[in-house]
């Protein structure tokens, strides 16, 4: 455990934030631990209740190497108290540092990756500040972290450890010190961040979105959730689509008993050639040289016996899905003409709006929700009508003040448009 007052190696610049200033190398770390006994642990949690202002907080996955997306590494600091790096799985309950830190306000970096996997161990907040969010609001080109703490506090920070297997035990020094500077320096961060949207007038919109991170709800699992193997749309016939989905969810129920990203097992042009071929035996899936990946050869029985189940089965899937989505915009002009033009002239006119609050012109309404009030506008185009639906459709506050009238207008200039010669009308 490391509890150091102030961030390793963190030089603050003083003055303008947007003065150019020589990156500053990071210092040599103290050695860190993590935190893996109970009587640590609660240590650490009196510890933080004694420091003083927001909760820099992030959490470290092995996304691409497990099934899960737990957190295998959960890093804390604050002021007056110092730097923490918790083993979740070692400790398992985090109640006790939930009561301490629940109503501050926490400071995370691209809040909505992190959220879920703090809640699955019991950290609910309650208040955040997303500095990379913020960041984007703040009309910055780029936002990853470390090129943020680089413009904002003059600090190089390196990032080569951010796709590591943090399940890793023991996990070695080098990751340890990465983690922990990548909260040491988040409330430093936070302030000149804050400090960049008070001077843009932009305090308000920001909360409205932090909030809105914070209380979108997880997305329900998705049903035939096969269908988002890669390269499925290459399938052709309903037999060879059932043992795509025999294949796919032998692989995932295998994957999720050993705790292993299902694409480490065997890839999905792997299921799908094995799909499109339909190898009439054993032998001949195992010569199959597209069958390929860690398990492809160990678990042959558990992949034969899918194919065999998916051609022999009389639950055939359809061909295709029904269902509330709309055509890709690309086929907008022959579906709906219509509502191709009124989306033309919507994008064109907040990218004008994008451009003068130096706010991404998707955070000024999601590309999904522009699609859906174009391809089914309100019956009276007025500004009432479109504050209404747009509020409906998600929303926030800043965003329908932003951008309600504008798309009045260019929806309204959309269908005063005449119809070029040859243009398709149905």
């Amino acid at each position: 455990m490391s509890n150091t007052e102030e961030p390793s190696g963190a030089e603050v610049v003083d003055g303008d934030p947007e003065t150019p200033v020589k990156p500053v190398e990071q210092a040599p770390h103290v050695v860190v631990t993590v935190i893996e006994s109970r009587e640590e642990y609660l240590a650490a949690v009196e510890a933080i209740a004694a420091g003083t202002g927001p909760i820099a907080i992030d959490a470290e996955r092995a996304s691409g190497f497990r099934y899960s997306q737990r957190a295998y590494l959960i890093q804390i600091f604050r002021r007056g108290s110092g730097v923490f790096l918790f083993d979740p799985p070692a400790i398992g309950d985090f109640s006790e540092l939930n009561a301490v830190i629940a109503d501050e306000e926490w400071v995370l970096h691209a809040a909505s990756q992190d959220l879920a996997c703090l809640r699955e161990v019991g950290l609910f907040p309650t208040r955040i500040f997303d500095t990379e969010l913020g960041a984007r609001l703040a009309g910055l080109p780029r936002v990853g972290l470390g090129t943020v703490v680089e413009e904002l506090l003059g600090i190089h920070l390196a990032k080569e450890h951010s796709a590591a297997d943090w399940s890793t035990r023991p996990l070695p020094q080098s990751w340890l010190v990465y983690a922990a500077l990548d909260v040491e320096l988040l409330v430093d961060l936070r302030d000149a961040v804050r400090g960049l949207l008070a001077d843009q007038g932009k305090i308000d919109l920001a909360e409205q979105e932090f909030a809105a991170v914070l209380g979108r709800d997880a997305k329900p699992a998705k049903t035939d959730a096969w269908r988002r193997l890669s390269g499925l749309h290459t399938v052709r016939g309903a037999q060879n689509l059932a043992v795509a989905r025999e294949l796919w969810e032998a692989r995932d129920s295998f994957a999720r008993e050993i705790d292993t990203a299902p694409g480490r097992l065997v890839p999905d042009a792997s299921l799908v050639a094995a799909a499109k071929a339909l190898p009439e035996t054993r032998q001949g899936l195992a010569a199959m040289r597209e069958f390929n990946g860690r398990a492809s050869r160990s678990e042959l029985s558990r992949w034969w016996a899918a194919i065999e189940a998916g051609k022999t089965t009389d639950d055939l899937p359809a061909l295709r899905v029904s269902g509330d989505t709309m055509p890709p915009p690309r086929a907008w002009s022959d579906r709906n003409p219509e509502a191709d033009r009124r989306l033309k002239a919507a994008r064109a006119a907040m990218t004008v709006v994008s451009e003068q609050l130096t706010i991404p012109v998707e955070n000024l309404l999601t590309p999904e929700l522009l699609r859906r009030i174009a391809w089914s506008p309100p019956a009276t185009l007025d500004l009432d009508a479109v504050r209404g639906a747009l509020a409906e459709l998600g929303a926030r506050p800043w965003q329908v003040d932003a951008i309600s009238q504008v798309i009045v207008d260019a929806f309204v200039e959309a269908g005063q448009e005449p119809v070029e010669a040859g243009e398709p009308t149905s």
